[in-house]
């Protein structure tokens, strides 16, 4: 095992940069997980550690051994591929022991090995068999004791669960956990899923257009995160996004007031008039009151409206229900603020009736407010 550690890394394809200036360190024996966008440099981090791609520049070190010019089959890793990449000609015990065989170990210890790995994946009943009477999950489990079975310094794993289905996508992430917490070896994982990425990880490496937007452990990435980017990809539903104006010492939301906190409303005094981002996250919106159906002689106020009232009674959003996803546990609410094209999610409990036209008053927790520069992105206050 090993640690595995990148300094200044860059990688360009003719003008084209995939990678910029990533720099990070996973200590051995830990989980990380590189997640982000499609296109945003996950998969050419990962097959520049396993020597598949060639950095542009930069260093990069496993344990102690800079590996910049070392063959990929000389940096001792395994790599897991999406598409599983099994020899379809073998038998499932075959196809463990191939890279054994390759590296000239002992039969014995061979078979000794592929026994082993195929107990702790529960593969022992199907190693005479071939890929092609194999279903998706267990494919999947042949290719992780394959790389298992050659014991490297760190386990290189590029969305491996992405082929398969929900229920098996689930089981086998839970395997996974419990082979790391097993086995100890470095992990570099490579999703697209924010769902695999806070359920595994250790640290969370978030990337956006080949740079890093910020790195954690997931409940703290989650809780904090560093930019808008980073805010609206971890979480299912994401963050809701607010367009507002700050008026002094309130917002504008879709001609709608909602009270600054007190905590920055003083830092944001000389921004009178400017366009921020307001963030916050379905699960920090409750209900103010029970849903009432529209009726044709009540109509929303019209943008502006909701000014002339008191302080008092501006502590919530009203929104009108567009969309309601029953999910079992909680209901899943899609919202519009009237008047303003502006829409959030909310989620309530699974006894809460509603329906599309019905009206809402939300109360947001103001503690958990998130303002971002709506031109950069970047968090200024949370």
């Amino acid at each position: 095992m090993a640690s595995v550690r990148l300094e200044s890394i860059k990688r360009r394809f003719n003008n084209v940069t995939a990678i910029e200036d990533i720099s990070f360190e996973i200590p051995d024996g830990e989980f990380w997980v590189l997640v982000g966008p499609s296109g945003c440099g996950k998969s050419t981090i990962l097959r520049s550690i396993a020597g598949l791609e060639t950095v542009t520049s930069g260093k990069l070190y496993i344990g102690d051994r800079q590996v910049n010019n070392i063959p990929a089959r000389q940096r001792d890793v395994a790599m897991v591929f999406q598409n599983y990449a099994l020899y379809p000609h073998m038998t499932v015990a075959q196809n463990i022991a191939f890279g054994l065989q390759m590296r000239k170990i002992d039969a014995k210890v061979i078979q000794e090995r592929v026994m082993t790995v195929a107990r702790s994946l529960s593969l022992e009943h199907l190693l005479d068999r071939k890929p092609k009477q194999l279903s998706g999950g267990q494919q999947q489990r042949v290719a992780l004791g394959r790389a298992i079975a050659r014991e490297p310094q760190v386990f290189l794993l590029d969305e491996p669960l992405s082929n398969l289905d929900a229920q098996l996508r689930d089981d086998t992430r839970a395997e996974l956990k419990q082979l790391h917490q097993e086995l100890e070896i470095t992990t570099v994982y490579v999703t697209h899923d924010q769902v695999e990425a806070m359920t595994l990880a250790d640290k969370i490496v978030v990337l956006n257009r080949g740079r890093i937007q910020q790195i954690g452990e997931p409940q703290s990435i989650y809780s904090q995160p560093a930019n808008r980017m980073v805010a609206t990809f971890l979480g299912n539903p994401p963050m809701n996004i607010l367009p507002a104006k700050f008026t002094g010492d309130s917002f504008d939301v879709g001609g709608q007031v909602l009270p600054c906190p007190d905590s920055v409303r003083e830092s944001l005094r000389p921004t009178g008039g400017q366009g921020f981002d307001l963030g916050i996250r379905p699960e920090d919106i409750y209900l103010n009151e029970p849903p009432r159906r529209a009726s044709a002689n009540d109509g929303f106020p019209a943008a502006g409206d909701w000014r002339r009232q008191e302080r008092q009674e501006m502590r919530e959003l009203v929104v009108e229900v567009k969309v309601v996803e029953p999910l079992g546990r909680e209901t899943l609410i899609r919202g519009g603020l009237p008047n303003s094209g502006v829409m959030l999610n909310i989620q309530t409990g699974a006894n809460v009736r509603l329906h599309s036209g019905d009206r809402l008053s939300l109360k947001l927790d103001l503690d958990k407010l998130f303002v971002f520069d709506s031109a950069t992105g970047d968090k200024l206050y949370s």
